[in-house]
Protein backbone atom coordinates (compact mmCIF):
# COMPACT_ATOMS: atom_id res chain seq x y z
CA UNK A 1 0.00 0.00 0.00
CA UNK A 2 1.33 3.44 -0.95
CA UNK A 3 1.80 5.99 1.85
CA UNK A 4 1.53 8.94 -0.52
CA UNK A 5 -0.26 11.91 1.00
CA UNK A 6 -3.12 13.10 -1.18
CA UNK A 7 -3.52 16.85 -0.77
CA UNK A 8 -7.02 17.95 0.14
CA UNK A 9 -6.90 21.52 -1.14
CA UNK A 10 -5.51 21.08 -4.63
CA UNK A 11 -6.54 24.40 -6.16
CA UNK A 12 -6.04 26.87 -3.30
CA UNK A 13 -2.69 28.32 -4.38
CA UNK A 14 -3.76 28.68 -8.03
CA UNK A 15 -7.01 30.43 -7.05
CA UNK A 16 -5.20 32.77 -4.66
CA UNK A 17 -2.60 33.74 -7.26
CA UNK A 18 -5.25 34.16 -9.95
CA UNK A 19 -7.20 36.49 -7.65
CA UNK A 20 -4.01 38.46 -6.95
CA UNK A 21 -4.04 38.18 -3.17
CA UNK A 22 -1.17 37.34 -0.87
CA UNK A 23 -1.30 34.63 1.75
CA UNK A 24 -1.57 37.37 4.37
CA UNK A 25 -4.49 39.06 2.61
CA UNK A 26 -6.31 35.75 2.23
CA UNK A 27 -5.66 34.96 5.89
CA UNK A 28 -7.24 38.26 6.93
CA UNK A 29 -10.35 37.63 4.82
CA UNK A 30 -10.69 34.09 6.17
CA UNK A 31 -9.92 35.21 9.73
CA UNK A 32 -6.97 32.87 10.14
CA UNK A 33 -3.19 33.19 10.11
CA UNK A 34 -0.83 33.51 7.17
CA UNK A 35 0.96 30.47 8.55
CA UNK A 36 -2.24 28.42 8.24
CA UNK A 37 -2.70 29.47 4.61
CA UNK A 38 0.91 28.50 3.92
CA UNK A 39 0.40 25.10 5.56
CA UNK A 40 -2.83 24.50 3.59
CA UNK A 41 -1.05 25.33 0.32
CA UNK A 42 1.91 23.12 1.16
CA UNK A 43 -0.31 20.30 2.46
CA UNK A 44 1.16 20.35 5.96
CA UNK A 45 -2.33 20.62 7.48
CA UNK A 46 -5.81 20.38 6.00
CA UNK A 47 -8.61 22.90 6.62
CA UNK A 48 -11.81 21.84 8.34
CA UNK A 49 -15.15 21.95 6.54
CA UNK A 50 -15.97 25.41 7.95
CA UNK A 51 -12.74 26.84 6.52
CA UNK A 52 -13.31 25.08 3.18
CA UNK A 53 -16.72 26.77 3.02
CA UNK A 54 -15.19 30.18 3.70
CA UNK A 55 -12.55 29.60 1.02
CA UNK A 56 -15.15 28.50 -1.53
CA UNK A 57 -17.27 31.57 -0.77
CA UNK A 58 -14.31 33.94 -1.14
CA UNK A 59 -13.20 32.42 -4.45
CA UNK A 60 -16.80 32.07 -5.71
CA UNK A 61 -16.30 28.38 -6.33
CA UNK A 62 -17.35 25.08 -4.81
CA UNK A 63 -15.65 23.00 -2.18
CA UNK A 64 -15.56 20.24 -4.81
CA UNK A 65 -13.43 22.46 -7.06
CA UNK A 66 -11.15 23.46 -4.17
CA UNK A 67 -10.40 19.85 -3.35
CA UNK A 68 -10.07 18.76 -6.99
CA UNK A 69 -13.23 16.65 -7.33
CA UNK A 70 -14.51 18.65 -10.30
CA UNK A 71 -13.20 20.86 -13.06
CA UNK A 72 -16.29 23.11 -12.78
CA UNK A 73 -14.96 26.30 -11.21
CA UNK A 74 -18.13 28.18 -10.40
CA UNK A 75 -20.31 27.73 -7.37
CA UNK A 76 -22.69 24.85 -7.92
CA UNK A 77 -26.20 26.23 -7.98
CA UNK A 78 -29.55 24.43 -8.09
CA UNK A 79 -30.69 23.70 -11.63
CA UNK A 80 -33.89 22.47 -13.20
CA UNK A 81 -34.08 19.77 -15.81
CA UNK A 82 -34.86 20.99 -19.33
CA UNK A 83 -34.82 19.44 -22.76
CA UNK A 84 -31.95 21.15 -24.55
CA UNK A 85 -30.56 20.66 -28.02
CA UNK A 86 -26.80 20.21 -28.51
CA UNK A 87 -26.15 23.90 -29.17
CA UNK A 88 -28.03 24.94 -26.02
CA UNK A 89 -26.13 22.34 -23.98
CA UNK A 90 -22.83 23.66 -25.34
CA UNK A 91 -23.80 27.26 -24.51
CA UNK A 92 -24.67 26.31 -20.94
CA UNK A 93 -21.44 24.32 -20.57
CA UNK A 94 -19.39 27.33 -21.68
CA UNK A 95 -21.48 29.76 -19.60
CA UNK A 96 -20.77 27.71 -16.47
CA UNK A 97 -17.03 28.04 -17.08
CA UNK A 98 -17.22 31.85 -16.80
CA UNK A 99 -16.72 33.91 -13.66
CA UNK A 100 -19.67 35.63 -12.00
CA UNK A 101 -18.74 38.97 -13.64
CA UNK A 102 -18.42 37.36 -17.06
CA UNK A 103 -21.81 35.64 -16.69
CA UNK A 104 -23.39 38.95 -15.67
CA UNK A 105 -21.91 40.56 -18.81
CA UNK A 106 -23.35 37.82 -21.03
CA UNK A 107 -26.78 38.30 -19.47
CA UNK A 108 -26.61 42.04 -20.16
CA UNK A 109 -25.75 41.37 -23.80
CA UNK A 110 -28.66 38.96 -24.10
CA UNK A 111 -31.01 41.50 -22.50
CA UNK A 112 -29.87 44.12 -25.02
CA UNK A 113 -30.59 41.78 -27.95
CA UNK A 114 -34.01 40.93 -26.58
CA UNK A 115 -34.85 44.60 -25.94
CA UNK A 116 -33.98 45.42 -29.58
CA UNK A 117 -36.11 42.55 -30.85
CA UNK A 118 -39.13 43.78 -28.87
CA UNK A 119 -38.97 47.26 -30.41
Amino acid sequence: MDNEVIPMVKNLRALRIEKGVSQQQLAEVLETSQQSINKYENHKIEPDIYMLGKMAEFFETSIDYLVGHTEIRHKIEPVQSHDLNEQEQEMIKKYRMLSRKERDSILLIMDNYIDRMEK
